[in-house]
This record gives C-alpha cells, sequence and structure tokens, in this order.
C-alpha cells in the first residue's frame, strides 16, 4: 500500500530523529548533507515526486561507503560503523514509498538509534532516546490500518505510542535487570576507535585548555570517607608535563619504566572514591598525591594514575592521597636534567630575566617569589587572552600580560628552569562544588587546572600555583566565579541550580549506567543470596515474563468483547448502557435495527422515539454504509449519544409509561 503524507512524514522524522544524534561525530558536511534528504523528501512528495530513480540511489551508496572510508580509514568500528548506519538510514528514505519499506526503515531507525548508546548514556540522552521511540512507536501505528480516521492523526498517534511504551517499560525494565551480562563490552574494546571526549590531553600548550574552561559538563565526582579537603587543598592531580619544544608541552612516556617518586606523608591520608566520567583515555585523576595505585590500575613514576584501557564508560575507583607531604627528597641526574631542559632559540628575553635574577644573587625562594610578585603586580586572568607568537613566554610575560592557567603555568616553569630551578607543568582538576545533602564533590570540567612544581632542596617537589597570585579567587571560589560571563545561563544561581540537580544524574550513572556483569550478581544480595547464576537470572527473567502475561490475560477476560472496537463501538455500547440504565435492555447478539425495534417497544414518546431511531439509523449508516468514516462523522455519534437523554420507563401491554 503507498503511503499518504502524514504516514511518510511520520517515518522521515523518526530517521532524522535517529540520525540526529550522530550528527556530532560527523564531519559538518557530511551529516547536514544526509540530514536534509528528510526534508527534501517531504517537500518533493508533496509537490508529486515520488520514488527517486534507482540510477541515483545506487551510486548515493557507494559514494557514502567511500565517504566513510576518507574519513575513517575503513567501515568498521564504533565511529564508522555507526556513521555509516546513520547515512544508510537517509538514504533508504529515497526509496521508501510504500507501507513495506516503512516498516524496515522504522525498524532500522531503532537500531541506529540504540547504536547511540554506544557513546552516551547520560540522563538527558536517554530521555531524549524514550521520547524517539514514542515518536517510532506512533509512526509504526500510523502504518496500520484503523477503521476510523482522528481529528488529530498526529496527537493521537503520538499517545497511542506513549501508551505503548509505558506498556513495555515493565519487560524492558526486566531484561535490563535479569538478561545475563556480558563480563565485557559486545562492541569490540572501549575506546577502540579513540572518538575525542571533552577532557584533559596529554599536551599542553597556549589555548588548548580552554574548551574545558568553558564547559559546564561534570568531569568526576568524588566522596571522601571524612570530611572534604578545603578549596585550596582541592588539587586532582592528572598528568605531569616533562617536556617543552617552544610552543607545547608534553609528557614523559618513560614514567612507566622508571622508579616511583618517593613520598614522606606528613598529615593523614585521605580515603575516597571517584566516578570518573568517560575521557576515551586512559589517565585516571587522584588528590594530590596518590600514595597507591587502586585496582586494575598502574601508579608512574610521578605519581599519576593510568589503566590500560581507554575510560570509555563511567569508572569507579578507590584512592588514598595526602595533601602535606615531601615528593622526592632526592633528585637523580636525570630526572634533574629533564627538569631543567629548555629548547635552544626560544625566548631570549625570559632567560635574561632569569640571568639577571641569578646575577643579583638572589636565592631559589627569592626567584620563585619574585615571579609571582610580577604575575601579581600587572597580570590579569582572562579565558580571551591576545594570541601569542612563536616566543610564547616572551610574548606573555612582557608584552600581552593577559591569560588563564595554562599561560601562568608555562611562563613560570619556563622562568624557574632558565634560572636553574628543576620545575615541571601538572594538569589537573581544581575545586569543585560540595554537595552538602548526598556528601560528594562535583569537579565539572570547566574546573580543569594547570599549576607547576619545583624542585627545591630539602623539601622535594612542592606545588606553586602562580594562578593564585594573578586570581586568588579561581583557587578559592572555584572556576565558576571566573569564568562566568555575563549571560544569564552563566548566572551564579542557575549554575548552584544546576549543581544541586546533579544528584540525579550521580543516581542515574550509578544505578544504571555502571550496572554491570558483577552487579547484576550481587543482585540478590540483600534477600540472603550473595550470589546468583546465568541460570538463576534466566530463570528470573521468564517468571517475570509469565506474571506480565497472566496479568495481561486476567485483564483481557475481565475486560470481556466489549472492550473490542473502535472509537463508534465504543459509543455504540454507551448508547446501549444508556438505555439499559432507563430500563430497555437490548441483546448484543442483535443488530442495530433488531435494537430499536426492541427500544421502540417499550417508548411512547414521539419525540424520543424519533431522537433514539436516529441516531441508530446514523450509526448504521457510519458502519454498514462506508469503508471508513470520516473522524468528524464518528465524533458528530459521540456527541449525539453525549447529549441523548432517556427518562426511565416500565413496559406496560407493549406501551410505555413514564
Amino acid at each position: 500500500m503507498r503511503l499518504t503524507d502524514r504516514q511518510f512524514d511520520l517515518v522521515a522524522l523518526m530517521a532524522l530523529a535517529a540520525f540526529l544524534p550522530h550528527l556530532l561525530r560527523m564531519p559538518l558536511w557530511l551529516g547536514i548533507g544526509l540530514a536534509v534528504i528528510a526534508p527534501l523528501r517531504m517537500l518533493a512528495r508533496r509537490r508529486g515526486a515520488r520514488l527517486v530513480p534507482v540510477w541515483l540511489r545506487v551510486p548515493a551508496v557507494g559514494i557514502l561507503v567511500a565517504l566513510i572510508i576518507v574519513e575513517y580509514g575503513n567501515i568498521f568500528g564504533r565511529g564508522a560503523g555507526s556513521s555509516l548506519a546513520a547515512g544508510l538510514l537517509m538514504l533508504k528514505l529515497l526509496e521508501t514509498e510504500r507501507s513495506r519499506d516503512a516498516r524496515a526503515a522504522l525498524g532500522f531507525s531503532a537500531f541506529v538509534l540504540m547504536s547511540a548508546l554506544l557513546f552516551t548514556q547520560t540522563l538527558l540522552f536517554t530521555a531524549a532516546l524514550c521520547l524517539s521511540l514514542v515518536l517510532l512507536l506512533a509512526a509504526l501505528n500510523a502504518l496500520e490500518p484503523a477503521p476510523v480516521s482522528p481529528a488529530h492523526p498526529l496527537k493521537a498517534g503520538m499517545r497511542t505510542g506513549a501508551i505503548l511504551f509505558a506498556l513495555g517499560l515493565p519487560l524492558a525494565a526486566a531484561a535490563f535487570l535479569f538478561v545475563p551480562r556480558l563480563s565485557s563490552p559486545l562492541w569490540g574494546a572501549p575506546g577502540l576507535d579513540q572518538q575525542p571526549r571533552t577532557g584533559l590531553d596529554e599536551r599542553m600548550s597556549p589555548g588548548s585548555l580552554v574548551e574545558l574552561l568553558i564547559d559546564d559538563t561534570p568531569a568526576l565526582r568524588v566522596r571522601f570517607d571524612g570530611a572534604t579537603p578545603p578549596p585550596a587543598a582541592r588539587y586532582f592531580r592528572a598528568l605531569v608535563l616533562w617536556d617543552f619544544d617552544g610552543t607545547t608541552w608534553t609528557r614523559d612516556s618513560s614514567i612507566w619504566q622508571r622508579k616511583t617518586e618517593s613520598i614522606e606523608s606528613r598529615s593523614a591520608p585521605l580515603d575516597y572514591e571517584i566516578t570518573l566520567e568517560p575521557t576515551d583515555r586512559p589517565w585516571l585523576v587522584a588528590l594530590d598525591v596518590p600514595l597507591s595505585a587502586p585496582d586494575e590500575t598502574r601508579l608512574g613514576s610521578d605519581r599519576t594514575l593510568a589503566t590500560r584501557l581507554r575510560v570509555a564508560t563511567p569508572r569507579q575507583y578507590r584512592a588514598r592521597s595526602v595533601i602535606d607531604y615531601r615528593l622526592a627528597a632526592d633528585l637523580d641526574g636525570s630526572d634533574r636534567k629533564r627538569a631543567l631542559r629548555l629548547p635552544d632559540g626560544f625566548n631570549a628575553r625570559t632567560r635574561e630575566l632569569a640571568t639577571q635574577w641569578r646575577s643579583e644573587g638572589r636565592n631559589v625562594d627569592a626567584i620563585i617569589r619574585s615571579s609571582l610578585e610580577m604575575f601579581n603586580a600587572s597580570f590579569s586572568y582572562t579565558l580571551t587572552p591576545p594570541l601569542l607568537g612563536r616566543d610564547s613566554v616572551d610574548d606573555f610575560l612582557f608584552s600581552t600580560r593577559a591569560g588563564y592557567c595554562e599561560h601562568y603555568s608555562s611562563a613560570f616553569v619556563f622562568l624557574m628552569r632558565a634560572a636553574g630551578v628543576p620545575a615541571r607543568v601538572v594538569t589537573g582538576y581544581q575545586g569543585g562544588w560540595q554537595n552538602d545533602s548526598a556528601n560528594y564533590l562535583l569537579v565539572r570540567q570547566s574546573d580543569a587546572h594547570a599549576w607547576a612544581e619545583v624542585w627545591l632542596d630539602g623539601r622535594g617537589w612542592v606545588r606553586v600555583d602562580p594562578t593564585a597570585a594573578v586570581s586568588p579567587a579561581r583557587i578559592e571560589d572555584g572556576a565558576s566565579a571566573v569564568n562566568r560571563g555575563d549571560s544569564w545561563l552563566d548566572s551564579a544561581w542557575l549554575l548552584d541550580m544546576r549543581n544541586r540537580l546533579d544528584v540525579v544524574n550521580r543516581v542515574w550513572t550509578q544505578t544504571i549506567v555502571q550496572f554491570n556483569a558483577l552487579r547484576q550478581s550481587s543482585l540478590l544480595t540483600p534477600f540472603g543470596k550473595p550470589r546468583i547464576s546465568q541460570s538463576d537470572l534466566l530463570l528470573l527473567l521468564a517468571s517475570f515474563i509469565a506474571l506480565v502475561l497472566l496479568v495481561a490475560t486476567v485483564w483481557v477476560l475481565r475486560a470481556g468483547p466489549q472492550a473490542q472496537g473502535d472509537a463508534l463501538d465504543a459509543a455504540w455500547r454507551k448508547l446501549q448502557r444508556k438505555l439499559a440504565r432507563a430500563g430497555m435492555v437490548t441483546r448484543n447478539t442483535e443488530g442495530p435495527l433488531d435494537a430499536l425495534a426492541r427500544v421502540f417497544a417499550h417508548v411512547g414518546d414521539a419525540p424520543l422515539r424519533a431522537q433514539i431511531a436516529a441516531i441508530v439509523e446514523r450509526y448504521v449508516g457510519l458502519r454498514y454504509a462506508q469503508q471508513q468514516p470520516p473522524a468528524e462523522h464518528v465524533q458528530a455519534f459521540e456527541r449525539a449519544v453525549r447529549e441523548l437523554r432517556v427518562p426511565r420507563v416500565v413496559a406496560v401491554s407493549g406501551r410505555a409509561t413514564n
């Protein structure tokens, strides 16, 4: 059967809804080019153009495959595979003209929509996905032949889709809980495609952190076993950058082969639990500095943490750290050389300044103090600094004098090395918002930060944060205090509300996203069964399905045959009930004209007889004189039944008395 415009529009809208989550992972030109297929096809059908010729459709598929290979290198993996599937879905609309094609397109839409969950499982995205499923069910319902066309088809279809979605939720929940889970991901190894995510990078150059500093999405959540450290002590270590080529700082790849730097604790250790959002990168974050590596992680020589696989899903781990310590009391020759290395031919004025301080006889503490006093005197903190040239440190120190944390940490470490003080850059997060009601610390991507560590005789590596000399509010009050713009979207009250609502996202992540095979095996622990096998899970699933089927069967049997039919039949049954309450009982086995004759045997009032006869004749005309009565005629019949007033009658010798 050929699709009507309304049916095709619903199919096209569903295909577009399934395609949109993949749009940002494609090249912009390819994504927009595929997305416009749906509205163009809808417009073309209204102008009389139907099926797109096959000599256009077949080459389009080949071109799409070629473009995917050029962009991703192949057609396999999460990124390439999902982009190819999304593109093929849009091309499917070029040949969708009949119900069979529409059902295939809708089934493929469900697959494409679900494949987006391979990249994100946030609460907001899942809610949007559920709305798309309602649209999918509405589109499938629109393909079914209906005796009566509703007055508002889209509204009626969405209502039906919502009801079907709600009815399917119990079975979906049972499948989520009881279908045995794999111990490893179904779609290859996590992070196989190295999809870019917002997070810290192992390279830092002027301007590289700005995207993080304006990103308010959660980065990690921390629950401390005891009191939460004060804001000035909330430095979360991620990466240590040793090497500088004149423009970019990079990490040292040999940290996994060298001996871990010794640490002497000067304060009680802090135990805490971190839930790290997906980054598709292998390194983890810990409060500065971790004492040991958590399970299934490794500890680098510079006290940074990493896993062997990329963090493709929320990662929860426990760690122990100290905030008062002496790190690497002794610095060996190779580390000292690496911590003093500078590229030749860069930043001559900065070198001259460091040499001048040395020639004046200033010791290490005085040089550090002079640097911080210089920053404090004439520098400003801004997320929109002027561009820097080849000698980026010289331009920053002697010309622009405006920037954010990475500018200050980079210039400070360069200046220290030029003055003969071993130094390195550390990147991570600083600050966070304490949720007192749920007792956890929320750290957002905008809390990303870079600071410096200098090595001092007898004290080891000591943290120095030059940003604090310029903007103390950044450290004490958090990134939101200095990064917030003038828009109402950046207002303090809105950010505070988002922080408070984050507890919902946290519960979602812990209970839904992180529900893995291990947690599934402990599902019945509260009921005295510490572990359950896969056979037990399947038994629970079968029992739940049997229970649902039993409830549905009882409901259908209790509803009886009166529950069958469409809106016209429902109005007819309402008329029968109204007549029965007045003492005129009709039989379900007799036709409407026989029922009318039975009613006339009880009614002597001529106007009432005429009114009932008109209603019955209207029903006969709607039900038997046409295949699909117009919706407005059915609604008029419903209104006539609703407005009918029948007084109670008593039959006497074939005549009725009121």
